[in-house]
Protein backbone atom coordinates (compact mmCIF):
# COMPACT_ATOMS: atom_id res chain seq x y z
CA UNK A 1 0.00 0.00 0.00
CA UNK A 2 1.12 3.83 -0.71
CA UNK A 3 2.02 6.48 1.61
CA UNK A 4 -0.31 9.11 1.40
CA UNK A 5 1.08 12.39 0.25
CA UNK A 6 1.04 14.10 4.25
CA UNK A 7 2.74 10.77 5.11
CA UNK A 8 5.77 11.18 2.45
CA UNK A 9 5.98 14.80 3.34
CA UNK A 10 6.16 13.48 7.23
CA UNK A 11 9.37 11.25 6.17
CA UNK A 12 11.20 13.89 4.07
CA UNK A 13 11.03 16.26 6.73
CA UNK A 14 12.46 14.16 9.02
CA UNK A 15 15.20 13.46 6.62
CA UNK A 16 14.67 10.66 4.81
CA UNK A 17 15.28 10.55 1.06
CA UNK A 18 12.25 8.76 -0.67
CA UNK A 19 11.75 6.84 -3.91
CA UNK A 20 7.82 7.18 -5.31
CA UNK A 21 6.36 5.99 -8.41
CA UNK A 22 5.09 8.69 -10.33
CA UNK A 23 2.17 7.01 -11.94
CA UNK A 24 0.86 6.79 -7.92
CA UNK A 25 0.77 10.55 -7.34
CA UNK A 26 -1.54 13.40 -8.85
CA UNK A 27 1.35 16.26 -10.47
CA UNK A 28 -0.02 18.59 -7.29
CA UNK A 29 0.90 16.51 -5.05
CA UNK A 30 4.30 15.47 -6.61
CA UNK A 31 4.56 19.26 -6.42
CA UNK A 32 4.37 19.20 -2.81
CA UNK A 33 6.79 16.51 -2.48
CA UNK A 34 9.17 18.20 -4.31
CA UNK A 35 9.11 21.20 -2.24
CA UNK A 36 9.73 19.51 1.04
CA UNK A 37 12.13 17.94 -0.54
CA UNK A 38 14.06 21.08 -1.28
CA UNK A 39 13.14 22.79 2.43
CA UNK A 40 14.60 19.35 3.87
CA UNK A 41 17.30 18.92 1.73
CA UNK A 42 16.57 15.92 0.75
CA UNK A 43 16.93 13.67 -2.55
CA UNK A 44 13.40 12.48 -3.84
CA UNK A 45 13.54 9.72 -6.84
CA UNK A 46 10.79 9.51 -8.99
CA UNK A 47 10.27 6.15 -10.98
CA UNK A 48 8.01 6.11 -13.90
CA UNK A 49 8.30 10.35 -14.58
CA UNK A 50 7.38 9.64 -18.48
CA UNK A 51 3.72 9.00 -17.41
CA UNK A 52 3.99 12.46 -16.66
CA UNK A 53 3.75 15.09 -19.36
CA UNK A 54 7.39 17.54 -19.90
CA UNK A 55 5.30 20.48 -18.30
CA UNK A 56 4.80 18.57 -14.93
CA UNK A 57 8.00 17.72 -14.78
CA UNK A 58 9.32 20.92 -15.15
CA UNK A 59 6.68 22.47 -12.63
CA UNK A 60 8.14 19.74 -10.27
CA UNK A 61 11.55 19.71 -10.86
CA UNK A 62 11.22 23.86 -9.83
CA UNK A 63 9.39 23.23 -6.71
CA UNK A 64 12.27 20.48 -6.10
CA UNK A 65 15.52 23.30 -6.79
CA UNK A 66 17.95 20.16 -7.50
CA UNK A 67 16.21 17.55 -5.03
CA UNK A 68 14.41 15.39 -7.88
CA UNK A 69 15.65 12.94 -9.76
CA UNK A 70 13.67 11.45 -12.01
CA UNK A 71 13.95 8.09 -13.96
CA UNK A 72 12.95 8.40 -17.33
Amino acid sequence: MSKMTEQIIQVIQAGGGVVIDAKSKMTEQLVEIASAAAQANVVVILKNSESKMTEHLVRIAQAGKGKVLFEI
